[in-house]
């Protein structure tokens, strides 16, 4: 076992469905989907600091296995938060 493996801890993605309201609009709702194994680090590097002074909130690598096809858009979570 490398020491990427013992990073890796489980995420799940998230499903947006839209749902009908009590008032008759459509609300969206995320629920829980796959869960999968990732590892997270946070960039604490000057470049990262730098676009943290100019409005960027934060900046994460996420590294998954390569059975896991992430896609631009995807909405995952950490299962511990």
């Amino acid at each position: 076992m490398g020491l990427l493996d013992e990073a890796m801890e489980p995420f799940v993605m998230m499903d947006k469905t839209t749902v009908k309201d009590e008032y008759g609009s459509f609300t969206r709702v995320w629920t829980e989907g796959a869960e999968f194994m990732a590892a997270a680090v946070k960039d604490n590097s000057m470049q990262a600091r730098i676009a943290g002074v100019q409005g960027v909130t934060a900046l994460y690598t996420v590294t998954t296995p390569r059975s896991i096809h992430l896609e631009y858009h995807d909405v995952f979570k950490r299962r511990s938060d």
